[in-house]
Parts: C-alpha cells; structure tokens; sequence
C-alpha cells in the first residue's frame, strides 16, 4: 500500500517576497516602469523631508530666531521655547506642574481602562471617578492647599483632554439610554426620540457648540446658566450621544432576536435581559464605529477654539503668533498634528487589538 502523503508536502509552496512583489508591481514592461517611477518619487519626497526635518532642522534655543532664519530646514527651536504656551495655554506659569499632572492622571486613567483586568462594573468605575476627581481636582485647586484657577485660565493639552472625557463620560451612557429609548415599544416615546436624535444628527458641531455657549445663557435663568465650559461639554455629549446611539442601536439589531426571545422564556426581567444578554453583545458588534466614534470626538475638541476657548490648537496660534516665531508656523502645526496623531493613531490600534481579542473569543 502507498504511503499517505501529509499535507504539508501535497500544499503546494508559498510564494516568495520577491515573487510577490514581481506579481504585484512588474508583471509587464509598463507597470515596471510606472513602479519604478513611483519608488523614485517616494524616495526623492522622503529625504526631502528628512532633510527638512532633520538634517538641516535647527534645535534648542541658542541661537533664536535667526539661526532658524539662516537654516534651511525645519526650526524645531520655536517648540523648545514656545512648548509650555502649546501644552498649557493661559494656565499660570508657577502652576502648570499641576496641568501636566492632570494630564498624566487622565492619560493613567484610560491606560487602565484598556486593560481587560479592569472590565468590571466597580473598577472600571473606581477609576474613572478616582482619575477625573484627580484632574479636576489638580485643574481648578481651591482645596488641599493649592491655588485657586479658574476655567477661564485652562487652556493648552489638558483642556483638550478635558473636554473628551467628559463629553464621552457623560454622552456614553446618554447613548445608551437614547439608543433603548428609540427601541422602545411605545410609539411616542421611540417617535420622539427619534426625532431628537435625527434632529442633533441634522446640525454640524459648531451650530451646536455656539448654541451652548452663546444663544443657551439668553433663555435659561441666571441659577441654571452654569459656566460657558460645562455647557459646551454639554451640547459636545448630547452631540455625541446622538451619533453613538445609532451606533448602539444597530449594534442591537445585530444581535439574533433568538437571543432575547430565549431571555424572555427564561423568566429574566427586562433590565437584566438588557445587561446580561443584548447590550454585551451588541457592543462587541458596534466596536469598530464606537472607536471610530472616539477618534472623531477627540479631533472634534478642536472646534471649541470657535467659542473662545484656548486649547490646544488655539495655544498653538499664540506659540508663534509674536513677531519672531512668526515665520514658524509650519513647525508648531507639525508638533500639533503630531500629539493628535499620538492619540488617535493609539486608539485606533487599541481598537484593533479589541476585535482581535473578541474574534479570537468567538472561535
């Protein structure tokens, strides 16, 4: 009797590196060419930017302006005089020890937060409530013997923190409450929802935004007007919360009516049939555009400047808004785009390792 050959000799051999990339990108005389043109502009654009950015880049602030004014590179000296204005904005200079801790204690707080250990009800919510406490508490002082600061004087990286947070701590939950609302089997109420969440989802963020803090004050009462910053988180949550609860909602709709209907047979009551049974599994079904959701809110902080406030965008206009880091502005945007892209290169990365981790649960 022959031998039964395994498969791993049957299955034919992988295709090489460089096979691949001779499939891919020089299979004929024409794409060969128009490959190797493409490598050539890539390669050229690249030590352009380099060079710009590093090999002819002035650093430190020996030689001021007029070493950044005689080079032809990038002058990152602007950054190492002007960073404290980027990160911290109005927020006195003696105190921002204080600022960069808030922003280390919120940077902490999600840290743990993605840390699978810490998915239960109690820690989860320890940590928030411990890490928020802590960057207020660091932010506004007035207790503990440390100086009062108002909100008018926040400004830089931790307001632009701030306001993420407490938009999507505060619009998550209202997500979820709006999203359950709409399923609702009573017609006025999921009718009315409805239209409030098609409604805010109709109006851009910055109609909304100036709203909040300019219109909002002229018809509520003086008691009820509260501080032009917590009415812009307000109306960036309820921004928030209207996109996120379709996101919630379809994430519901995903999941097998079989699901609920074997729920309901059981005997389980409505809000455990929510929390046990359909809300884990529609949020492992709505991760990708809840993450996406994220990203966009984090970069949307950016829209407040609009109202008045200074983060860290508007820091960086005042970092090179004086006459002699005027010219300097590419620098400072490059800076900035480069700590947004910290941020929101993590989470999407985060989110990533999420669905990898619930697919690999699902096999």
């Amino acid at each position: 009797m022959a031998a039964i050959e395994s498969p791993s000799v049957l299955a034919p051999p992988s295709p090489g590196l460089f096979s691949e990339m001779k499939r891919r990108y020089f299979a004929t005389p024409l794409q060969a060419i128009i490959s190797l043109v493409c490598l050539v502009i890539i390669v050229y654009l690249l030590w352009k930017l380099l060079d710009w950015a590093l090999f002819s880049a002035v650093f430190g602030v020996s030689g001021g302006p007029e070493a950044c004014l005689a080079a032809s590179g990038a002058c990152w000296s602007v950054i190492a005089a002007r960073w404290r204005i980027i990160l911290f904005g109005l927020y006195p200079y003696d105190e921002q020890w204080r600022s960069a801790l808030a922003c280390v204690s919120v940077v902490v707080m999600t840290v743990l937060s993605c840390i699978p250990s810490f998915w239960t009800g109690r820690r989860i919510a320890a940590v928030w409530v411990v890490g928020v406490s802590l960057f207020y508490i660091l932010m506004k002082g007035g207790v503990l013997g440390l100086t009062f600061v108002g909100e008018e004087m926040w400004g830089g990286l931790a307001l632009t923190l701030f306001i993420f947070v407490s938009t999507c701590v505060i619009g998550f939950p209202l997500s979820i409450g709006l999203a359950l609302l709409r399923r609702s089997e009573l017609p006025w109420i999921s009718r009315t929802t409805g239209i409030i969440i098609d409604g805010v989802r109709s109006l851009p963020l910055i109609s909304i935004l100036f709203t909040f803090a300019v219109v909002l004050p002229f018809a509520l009462p003086g008691w009820l007007q509260g501080d032009k910053l917590y009415r812009v988180i307000v109306g960036s949550a309820l921004f928030f919360a209207a996109y996120q609860a379709e996101i919630v909602r379809g994430g519901l709709q995903g999941v097998p009516r079989g699901q609920e209907e074997a729920s309901m047979a059981l005997g389980l009551g409505y809000w455990h049939r929510i929390s046990r049974i359909l809300l884990p599994q529609a949020m492992r079904n709505a991760l990708p555009a809840t993450i996406n959701q994220f990203v966009i809110s984090f970069k949307e902080t950016s829209l407040v400047v609009i109202v008045g406030f200074f983060e860290i965008l508007a820091s960086g206009n005042a970092a090179y808004g004086t006459g002699e880091w005027r010219f300097a502005y590419v620098e400072v945007y490059a800076f900035i785009a480069m700590i947004y892209f910290v941020f929101v290169f993590s989470l999407s990365r985060y989110g990533a390792f999420l669905e990898h981790r619930m697919a690999i649960g699902e096999r």
